[in-house]
């Protein structure tokens, strides 16, 4: 088998990369061998890889920025999504992308489900959105697969984020009305490509269905909670001394400006993959341990 992974360069396509390997030959490429902000030129690539999956980790993420360059975010996030599933479905590949949480309000007082409608409130989310229903609408088969505040070693996110303004700043403001659920980039890969095993025998058994799943780690805290296990548990592997160790300040999000509005309840319902795949990310706090524990074995990685 044949598997072509996009954005390979990102916190998940990186991580794609490494598990993905035993499934078959993996094709990764990033930004600058497929760029999604030119989606004439997918179908090319497509047809000269001859993959038998597609896992599209390629994507728009910058949120702030967004507002001020939302028809660029929906090109790559949206129109090009939706190319690539066209093609998808012409050749008769699997294709699984990822979606976001932002796709939502927040104003729902319990986790959203994957039949909850979608109501965007920033530019990054209506270009994701537009992503999902060009997917979906393309007829082919496909899995999409919906997450929440990633993060890993290596590129630019809240934990490191975090841990690099910890050496500079005696006291840092965290968001404390926003709440989600931190996920780990090798857990969704590793997720991911158990998904894909399992999607390609239902396939081969003529019993696949093409879905939408969430897919984020278990429990829920605020940035402000984030932050604060970032912190122990950094200062716990030795990434932290105490004395760098800053003060931290929970505010709310009107006290902490942004361009784009972020969801006050990013909470995502678990059961339909569980039903579905038998799968559930572990708690986010034992996923940040492992994260910083592998942080202090290989170091944190590039951007």
């Amino acid at each position: 088998m044949r598997l072509l992974v996009t954005g390979a360069g990102g916190q998940v396509g990186w991580e794609l990369c490494r598990s993905l390997m035993p499934l078959g030959d993996v094709v990764a490429l990033d930004r600058s061998q497929c760029d999604f902000s030119q989606p004439e030129l997918l179908p090319g690539l497509i047809r000269s890889v001859k993959p038998d999956v597609v896992v599209n980790a390629a994507g728009y993420t910058a949120v702030d920025r967004a507002e001020q360059e939302e028809m660029l975010a929906t090109t790559v996030n949206g129109t090009a999504a939706g190319v690539l599933a066209d093609e998808s479905r012409k050749a008769g590949i699997l294709l699984v992308h990822y979606s976001t949480d932002y796709v939502f309000d927040g104003v729902k007082p319990t986790p959203y489900s994957e039949d909850d409608a979608p109501h965007p409130i920033n530019a990054y989310g209506r270009s994701k959105l537009a992503g999902d229903n060009a997917i979906s609408a393309a007829g082919g088969a496909y899995v999409i697969l919906r997450t929440s505040w990633v993060y890993s070693r290596r590129k630019q996110n809240f934990l490191r984020t975090i841990l690099r303004s910890a050496s500079e700043r005696g006291e840092l403001r965290l968001v404390d009305d926003q709440i989600g659920a931190p996920t780990w980039a090798r857990d969704i890969a590793d997720a991911t490509t158990l998904i894909v095993r399992a999607a390609c025998q239902e396939r081969a058994q003529g019993e696949f269905a093409s879905g939408l799943f969430n897919l984020a780690a278990a429990g829920a805290t605020s940035w402000y909670g984030f932050a604060k296990a970032i912190l122990g548990e950094a200062q716990r592997h030795g990434l932290l001394s105490a004395q760098h160790r800053p003060r931290l300040k929970p505010v709310p999000s009107a006290e902490y400006p942004a361009a784009a509005a972020r969801p006050k309840n990013s909470r995502l319902a678990q059961r339909r993959l569980s039903e579905r795949f038998g799968l559930a990310l572990p708690a986010w706090q034992q996923a940040l341990s492992l994260c910083l524990a592998d942080m202090k074995t290989r170091g944190q990685g590039g951007d």
